[in-house]
């Protein structure tokens, strides 16, 4: 086959430590084709621009845009607008790239016609907690069936991790909606989907990704996605199914047991069974795993399923009242 060039685009926020090892990543490639790398840098508080001048100045196929909000979707669209070429792959300022993922990705596209080609998000872990977090974030358990956490065979799916778009694609749809602070690939790829394309999950593209790095973070990141799935669901109708629903009915009845246990002492049973529900789910997960990790397992998967229900059921009316589907809607 003819090796099309490829543009990569990565959208980068206080990245310091990482930018210079995922941009070296990207340029060595096991590809073919022509690359290029397009940075979109928001205002960090460390040297990441600094980095980023730096890796550019060293390299022509390396070039900086500003993302002056520090958003991701507008530091994807940004970078999207600066680059040349017609094959798009999107990459996180921190991700470390297998040496054949744009081979395998615009191989998928070519064999499968599809819009939009991305496969696992690997995550793995370092210390005792990462590890655990790790374990329930690549199980049906902790995330439900979602292949691009657990694995499986490829074909058509939902969504992807992170993603490498035909440009056609992503100006049918208007690139990303940059009013969805999260869930921006969710939702792009909901536009890709119902605008007749197809996006394709390829297990042969594993991204690492490094868990957060404690409780409270990983608490504050599941809170957020819940929050912004639920904007997702809002504003396109028939997306939302059974996984989406079980963390906040679990949060709904947990709470609901534990305030009508004070009157009727049964209830309490409620979060009894829960509790003992994820540590009896949790033995298996924690196969291969050192010692110190496994109580942490379903510490974690506790904080994802909460935090996750919490922002669910907290979500304003008003948040993402500013996206295009939003806008039309109301036209």
């Amino acid at each position: 086959m003819s090796w099309p060039p490829v543009s990569v685009v990565m959208p980068v926020l206080n990245e310091e430590r990482h930018l210079a090892a995922a941009v070296e990543h990207v340029l060595a490639q096991e590809y073919p084709g022509e690359l290029e790398v397009v940075l979109g840098v928001g205002p960090s508080s460390d040297r990441t621009r600094e980095v980023a001048d730096g890796l550019a100045a060293a390299d022509p196929r390396v070039k900086v845009v500003d993302n002056p909000t520090g958003r991701t979707p507008a530091a994807l669209n940004a970078a999207i607008g600066a680059s040349s070429h017609d094959i798009v792959a999107r990459i996180d300022g921190h991700a470390m790239m297998p040496s054949d993922y744009l081979r395998v990705a615009v191989e998928t596209l070519d064999e499968t016609g599809a819009d939009n080609v991305g496969g696992i998000m690997a995550a793995e872990g370092t210390t005792p907690w990462e590890k655990a977090v790790a374990a329930a974030m690549t199980s049906k358990v902790g995330v439900g069936n979602a292949r691009f956490h657990t694995g499986g065979e490829g074909g058509p799916a939902d969504t992807v991790y992170l993603g490498v778009f035909r440009r056609s694609a992503l100006e049918r749809v208007g690139g990303y909606d940059e009013a969805f602070l999260r869930a921006q690939d969710w939702e792009m790829n909901h536009r890709i989907r119902t605008t007749g394309g197809t996006v394709w999950f390829q297990p042969r593209m594993r991204v690492s990704y490094r868990p957060r790095r404690n409780m409270r973070l990983l608490a504050k990141q599941y809170f957020h996605y819940g929050r912004w799935r639920r904007v997702v669901a809002r504003q396109h109708r028939g997306t939302i199914n059974l996984r989406y629903l079980a963390p906040p009915v679990a949060v709904a009845g947990i709470v609901a047991g534990l305030v009508g246990g004070v009157f009727l002492w049964p209830l309490w049973l409620v979060p009894a069974a829960y509790l003992a529900l994820i540590t009896a789910a949790s033995v298996p997960l924690t196969r291969g795993l050192p010692a110190p990790s496994w109580p942490l397992v379903p510490a974690a998967l506790a904080t994802m399923h909460m935090s996750w229900g919490v922002g669910f059921i907290t979500s304003p009316p008003g948040l993402g009242a500013d996206s295009r589907s939003a806008q039309s809607t109301r036209a």
